[in-house]
């Protein structure tokens, strides 16, 4: 077996952001050499998630509203108080919210790969999902198999 292992980076632009990176993980399973296996998607922030959906901009939009509705930035976190949480310095974002959402959404996705293709049907695409933006990012790439 093989392991094939790379980083994207990302700049998200917004609070809440759905970013396509399916043709770039394309291109790196491509890179890897791997035909038969999968690839491992994974985000290595807690505020930041992996998804695979439909790219339509409406649905995107339905997206982001539903996790608006199911997690209210203007809700309280406990997270957000800052002043309580001596042990450890805070890098100054609200950002309770965000790490709730992930929570809801998951870091990772595994894609099989058949033939040196992922095997996903034409209405999937791979999300990086912003939920603390506008911030930069990075995305870790794994593709194992022969």
């Amino acid at each position: 077996m093989k392991i094939y292992k790379q980083k994207i980076n990302i700049e998200s632009q917004s609070q809440i952001e759905f970013i396509d990176i399916t043709d770039k993980v394309d291109e790196i399973v491509s890179k890897s050499g791997i035909r038969e296996g999968q690839v491992l998607i994974y985000s290595p922030h807690t505020t930041a998630s992996v998804s695979v959906n439909h790219n339509e901009p409406m649905l995107i939009q339905d997206f982001m509203r539903t996790l608006y509705r199911l997690v209210p930035v203007s809700d309280r976190f406990s997270h957000d108080l800052f002043e309580l949480n001596r042990a450890k310095a805070s890098d100054g974002r609200s950002n309770g919210h965000s790490h709730c959402k992930v929570m809801l959404l998951g870091i990772s996705e595994t894609v099989p790969i058949e033939k040196g293709k992922m095997m996903l049907t034409e209405k999937q695409s791979v999300f990086f999902v912003e939920t603390d933006g506008a911030r930069k990012r990075d995305v870790i790439i794994q593709v194992l198999g022969l």
